[in-house]
């Protein structure tokens, strides 16, 4: 079910701002309520597609541990890319709850 929709999700992670890689994949587990467990092996490569379609920008930092990350961000045209997709996303879900929602469908 997640096919299609790991790079919205991954723009909406980085909506709250700059993240590496790992900090990523743990937004998207703790906002999904541990839903998406996602491995690096999915998410490391939906952010260098993310960053080659200009989405995403990236910078190498050293953080007062010491360990260079590579952290994240959204561009300008990542936050009009998800504002967008949200809304085709609204109207997706609306279309699949009026669909397969909690009602008997007609005999």
């Amino acid at each position: 079910m997640l096919k299609g929709h790991l790079d919205t999700i991954v723009l909406a992670a980085l909506e709250a701002g700059p993240a590496h890689g790992y900090a990523v994949i743990e937004a998207i587990r703790a906002r999904s309520g541990e839903t998406f467990d996602l491995p690096e092996g999915t998410v490391y490569p939906a952010l260098h597609r993310l960053e080659a379609a200009g989405l995403l920008a990236s910078e190498w930092v050293v953080p007062p541990s010491g360990r260079k990350r590579r952290v994240y961000a959204l561009t300008p045209a990542g936050h009009d890319a998800l504002k967008a997709r949200r809304s085709l996303w609204d109207r997706f879900a609306a279309g699949v709850s009026a669909v397969v929602g909690g009602r008997p469908w007609p005999a």
